[in-house]
């Protein structure tokens, strides 16, 4: 059965004015599958991170075409763009931007309680299994502040999952880990794609991250160079 494009990019480029003009994209066309684990690598300036802002919607200035979910995404409203990000994307970064203060249950429970579809009990109920997922339920109550590096970045991925989303999007996710806790994050990633079946597209500048995924999308000077 063949699988389902979940993204799609066609003949995507995108300049840059400041401090000189500059094509940080060029021509960037590809297909992501449902159930795929991604990873996009690069040198520093390569363009992957900038694709990766383009792909979550929250950049819109460029040329090309964008569609998540067979929808196109280009042209879209601002607001329109905002309810298919909540709905459909789930973001894990380099920095977990937790708030310290908030217990780590909490944390997770945030983007499902802005979204507001579901009950305060049922978004803490769903909160504690994503907690347990990742390993760290008996971590829940704690203030993030008092965990370790590797715990706040699964207490982050957890909140990614809080709202179901299809696609998982991560810029440098373990840029701040150990080895042991990398290995952790891609069980984790293995296990949303393969159990679950969540798309991650992750930016890595981790070799072997990135050779443990499904598929490398690699770039230099804005140009895909390897989509496989």
């Amino acid at each position: 059965m063949e699988k389902k494009v979940i993204l799609q990019t066609k003949k995507i480029s995108k300049i840059f004015y400041q401090p000189i003009k500059f094509k940080a994209l060029d021509d960037i066309s590809f297909k992501i599958f449902d159930s795929e684990f991604i990873t996009m690598v690069g040198k520093s300036g390569s363009g992957k991170s900038t694709l990766l802002y383009i792909l979550s919607t929250m950049d819109t200035d460029y040329k090309g075409e964008l569609f998540i979910n067979e929808e196109k995404i280009t042209g879209q409203k601002p607001n329109n763009l905002a309810t298919i990000r909540n709905k459909n994307i789930g973001f894990v970064f380099q920095f977990h931007y937790l708030l310290p203060e908030f217990s780590c249950l909490k944390n997770v429970m945030i983007p499902a309680l802005k979204l507001g579809i579901l009950s305060s009990k049922e978004i803490e109920e769903q909160a504690y299994q994503k907690l347990d997922l990742l390993g760290i339920k008996n971590q829940a109550l704690k203030p993030a502040s008092k965990l370790s590096g590797g715990q706040q970045q699964r207490v982050a991925i957890a909140r990614a999952l809080i709202n179901h989303p299809k696609i998982i999007m991560c810029d440098e996710p373990t840029g701040n880990l150990d080895s042991k806790n990398t290995s952790i994050v891609l069980e984790t990633f293995h296990q949303l794609s393969q159990e679950f079946g969540q798309t991650i597209i992750a930016v890595t500048h981790d070799n072997d991250f990135a050779k443990a995924s499904n598929r490398i999308i690699e770039m230099t000077d804005g140009k895909l160079i390897n989509n496989s």
